[in-house]
């Protein structure tokens, strides 16, 4: 595609999703000129059709010219995407104009209003939809239901030319993490994302200023992060119960979670204090509870364990106000408990090891909260976690175990699609798995489950895919904090009669 063509092809573009008014076509063509050091160029009377999908290779064809032309310094991955939110950043339409809409919207019904801006967020190309298809997914049959699995190629690799200009950079304190307001509009650095295409909506929960906006790497439908205004970090309190409550209340149609507060079973960014949510079902949230229980003075609110790998108390209410008062007693219990006998320390050394991961969903007119228990103990045996995928678990998973995987989703390292491929590969040639650097870390795992199955060309990736399915059960069983045993489950208990 030739440049002129790119150019014209955008304005279209731009024009069919609404990002620009037929009225600012010139206007469009001209700030994409200046954004791709052009004087100008030739256009033809009738702009030319865009079909769906089409969008990268339209600014392929725009970069690749670039980097002919000496404008695009280096012709990487990173500076590429510099480039290229540049350009859709001069075609977003700016934060009023998209806060009007959104709130508009919002008045027919919250659904139409994130219907919207999810679709925004995607033809803005902020949400890039042709990366997060090379992700591949799958769903894993367990005891506890089906798991959703994803091995996450769409997150670019840092280019080494980054790495390297990235070091010369000065320090930067603006914007202070990836989840601050700061980042709407920002053009970004080697080592800072660009953001021109990035919008947020203001939004008030429990009568504090917060943000909504899509997460660029969605991992799930409608992947949406809810933070707060002020660089503040995380905390997992009443507060925050309330919080989740009251997103709900205003966005029936989504759930929402936090992770934890502290190391180890947190969230990769604690500084700023933040939710996911989205519009999804997770196998979590359609698991039943299996032992019903009943906190003294809370006989309104349905509560009890739920059939998970990872220790879930579940809590249903029409009042919210009556779950936060709950939640909070489980919570400031559970920070100060200890029971040897179950390997559950509230402290070592003063530092405080037990805290809440909380879900908040609505189910009908109900609200509804699971509190999946969390430990950060490290033992000598266990260096990373003692509830964390221990080590022979790690040729899968070895990263933290954050909200979304205490939902029912993998989130797997993108090695693996290599990997797995080709432990398939050996295993229906019957082959040695111990000799190659791609399969020796798997080897001990494929041989365990080789003979239970005819392998065939056809069929061994799929067999290897739900065998990942299960160690991911084991890796949620291992970051449970009591075990699915029958001590496991009576030392829960235990802690649930004392609150």
């Amino acid at each position: 595609m030739e440049r002129d063509q790119a150019i014209a092809k955008l304005v279209s573009y731009a024009l069919d999703k609404e990002l620009l008014q037929q009225s600012e076509a010139i206007w469009g063509v001209n700030v994409l000129l200046e954004a791709l050091e052009l004087d100008g160029c030739t256009l033809p009377e009738t702009l030319p059709p865009v079909e769906e999908g089409e969008l990268p290779g339209i600014l392929d064809a725009l970069l690749d010219d670039a980097a002919e032309r000496g404008v695009l310094t280096e012709n990487t991955i990173t500076y590429r995407d510099l480039l290229d939110t540049k350009l859709m950043g001069v075609l977003t339409p700016r934060p009023a104009q998209v806060i009007e809409k959104f709130q508009a919207l919002y008045q027919e019904t919250p659904q139409k209003a994130t219907d919207w801006y999810y679709q925004f967020s995607q033809d803005t190309n902020y949400i890039r939809r042709d990366r997060i298809a090379k992700d591949v997914q799958w769903k894993a049959p367990t005891e506890y239901g089906e798991l959703d699995i994803t091995i996450n190629l769409s997150k670019p690799e840092k280019d080494p030319k980054a790495i390297a200009a990235a070091r010369n950079l000065p320090a930067s304190a603006y914007p202070r993490c990836l989840l601050c307001a700061e980042n709407e509009g920002y053009a970004g650095r080697v080592n800072h994302p660009a953001r021109q295409n990035h919008r947020v909506v203001p939004i008030s929960i429990n009568g504090s200023p917060w943000f909504l906006q899509y997460s660029p790497y969605v991992y799930y439908n409608e992947h949406c992060i809810c933070f707060n205004k002020v660089h503040t970090p995380m905390k997992i309190d009443r507060a925050c119960f309330g919080k989740l409550l009251d997103f709900v209340g205003q966005f029936p149609h989504y759930f929402v979670g936090s992770n934890a507060d502290l190391p180890i079973v947190g969230g990769s960014i604690l500084a700023h204090d933040h939710f996911q949510g989205g519009r999804y079902t997770f196998a979590m949230e359609k698991a039943p509870v299996e032992t019903e229980f009943t906190f003294p003075g809370y006989t309104d609110v349905k509560a009890g364990i739920v059939k998970w790998p990872m220790s879930v108390v579940r809590l249903t209410c029409a009042d919210p106000e009556r779950l936060v008062d709950l939640a909070d007693r489980i919570l400031l219990s559970w920070r100060g408990y200890t029971d040897e006998s179950a390997m559950v320390l509230a402290e070592t050394d003063g530092e405080p090891h037990n805290t809440i991961t909380p879900i908040a969903r609505r189910r009908g007119a109900d609200y509804e909260l699971d509190l999946v228990l969390r430990n950060n103990l490290t033992t000598p045996e266990h260096p990373l976690g003692l509830y964390h995928p221990h080590a022979e678990l790690h040729h899968i998973k070895k990263e933290n175990i954050g909200l979304i995987e205490v939902m029912g989703l993998a989130v797997l390292p993108a090695r693996l699609k290599t990997e797995l491929a080709a432990v398939a590969d050996k295993l229906v040639r019957g082959e040695d798995l111990r000799g190659n650097p791609l399969t020796e870390a798997h080897a001990d795992w494929a041989e365990g489950f080789r003979g239970k199955y005819s392998l065939t060309a056809d069929n061994a990736l799929d067999i290897v895919y739900q065998e990942t399915g299960l160690v991911f059960a084991k890796v949620l069983e291992h970051s449970g904090v009591y075990a699915r045993t029958p001590a496991g489950q009576e030392a829960f208990l235990r802690f649930l009669r004392q609150v």
